[in-house]
């Protein structure tokens, strides 16, 4: 599992993650992603484009960030995730907690609105 990020000029802080959110994969960067998803309060948009395979841990860290940055008054948006990820994201309802963009733009915005 690879984790990069990038800040947009509007201040949302993008992690782009790719490969498989399983249990080796979830392992790999938890602590990075949790650091930087929750550890302060942000407007983080995660790119899950890159993401193959979702896991049940997956959702887990994804759902502990999104309640974190909640708690701290950020918010985090999803970006892109593939089909089948898509459709478990929604069958676990975390678009309910993490709002899902089909690109950063879109994220960008919402995510900006709801800071107003």
């Amino acid at each position: 599992m690879e984790l990069r990020t990038q800040d947009t000029p509007d201040g949302v802080k993008t992690i782009i993650l790719t490969g498989r959110m399983d249990i080796a994969g979830t392992q790999e960067i938890e602590q990075q992603f949790t650091t930087l998803a929750a550890g302060q309060k942000a407007l983080v948009a995660v790119d899950l484009s890159g993401v193959t395979f979702l896991a049940s841990i997956g959702m887990r860290t994804l759902v502990s960030s999104a309640r974190a940055q909640m708690n701290r008054g950020g918010a985090m948006a999803l970006i892109n995730p593939a089909p089948m990820v898509n459709q478990a994201l929604i069958a676990a309802g975390l678009d309910s907690l993490s709002p899902i963009y089909p690109d950063i733009e879109q994220a960008s915005r919402a995510l900006q609105a709801s800071a107003r």
